[in-house]
């Protein structure tokens, strides 16, 4: 098969039977322990890493090393920290800017195939944009921007479709779909705006259904941000069930330190048991001068989700070098080379 076979769903039905058995038995098995309640989640908990720019910093000719001094493979190391999982964004049409560009399908794909060869799962988030998008900016792929809401239905289940495919092409089966990130007033506005919930709705369903086709075993996530305001989350979530939403994880992003943990830990929990589905704390990270806070946090998120039966928690590019990325909660001391004692949280 080539890339060029990967175009659209088209013959959904007749091709069901060979997508069926992408199920991957570690994505399946991961699927029905971490439901079953919090004993079983713990022993199971996910601790990942987003590690989206490293192909860019090592273009850069940027380097890592262990606590020891040692240059190694940034994968490598991270597994030392009890690292099992790495998250990857993809956007549809990116630029080819070192930091802000990338992340095409087919680049995602293959450290997707690298993380996979190193022993390592995968977190595949869709952030349905030709570049970031977060809780203040949804913007469509330019492609997308001037369609219909029928129009951009179509091609939501074309990107997805295609998309998958191109991962398996490379021998992965991802141990999670995200699709959208940090949603919380929805994607592809205005088209997809929480302002428009069947819309917004339709749009994700699309998404869901084709990430479902693919990888039928897979958990599917969708993403809101700052749970610290738990009305922000319910409001896209009321909205999603509401008008006939699917998922099976809430992913969650906080970057909370301190004091503010356990109030966040509080609403992560009454948002799983609100919504019925268990929460994956998608992205964390701190000031990279505060290694030590950072530390602590990071451990009070870790055993926090793991008490009440979340799933996991990654640190959002850790690898994150400033001077490239102008990214100032990694975990990597930019002078020696070496992690710094964030990391430690995941020990």
């Amino acid at each position: 098969m080539s890339l060029k076979d990967l175009e659209s769903p088209g013959g959904l039905r007749r091709r069901s039977v060979l997508l069926g058995a992408a199920a991957g038995a570690g994505a399946l098995a991961l699927g029905t322990t971490v439901l079953a309640g919090p004993a079983d989640a713990a022993a199971a908990f996910v601790k990942g890493a987003d590690v989206s720019w490293l192909p860019q910093l090592e273009a850069s000719g940027y380097i890592w090393k262990d606590r020891n001094g040692v240059q190694r493979d940034l994968l490598s190391i991270l597994k030392d920290y009890g690292i099992t999982a790495v998250s990857l964004r993809t956007w549809v049409n990116p630029s080819s800017h070192p930091t802000n560009g990338h992340c095409s399908i087919e680049e995602t794909a293959q450290l997707a195939q690298r993380a996979k060869n190193a022993g390592l799962q995968v977190l595949l988030g869709f952030h349905f944009g030709d570049t970031w998008n977060s809780a203040g900016v949804q913007n469509p792929p330019a492609a997308w921007a001037g369609m219909t809401y029928a129009q951009m239905l179509k091609a939501m289940n074309d990107y997805v479709y295609h998309s998958l495919n191109v991962i398996k092409y490379y021998g992965v089966t991802p141990g999670w779909v995200k699709i959208g990130n940090e949603q919380n007033s929805g994607i592809c506005k205005p088209t997809g705006s929480l302002s428009k919930p069947a819309q917004m709705t339709g749009l994700l369903n699309a998404a869901y259904d084709m990430s479902k086709l693919v990888f039928p075993s897979t958990p599917v996530l969708v993403h809101l941000a700052q749970p610290q305001n738990l009305a922000g989350v319910q409001n896209f979530l009321n909205a999603y069930r509401s008008n006939g939403g699917r998922w099976d994880i809430t992913g969650l992003s906080s970057y909370g330190q301190g004091g503010n943990v356990p109030g966040i830990l509080a609403n992560m929990q009454t948002i799983q048991t609100t919504y019925g589905k268990p929460i994956m704390h998608v992205e964390y990270g701190g000031p990279v001068g505060k290694p030590t806070q950072v530390r602590d946090s990071l451990k009070a998120f870790v055993s926090g989700i793991k008490a009440f039966g979340g799933l996991g928690t990654f640190f959002w590019e850790p690898e994150g070098y400033p001077s490239l990325t102008a990214y100032n909660s990694s975990a990597w001391d930019e002078a020696t080379r070496r992690p710094t004692a964030a990391l430690d949280g995941f020990l």
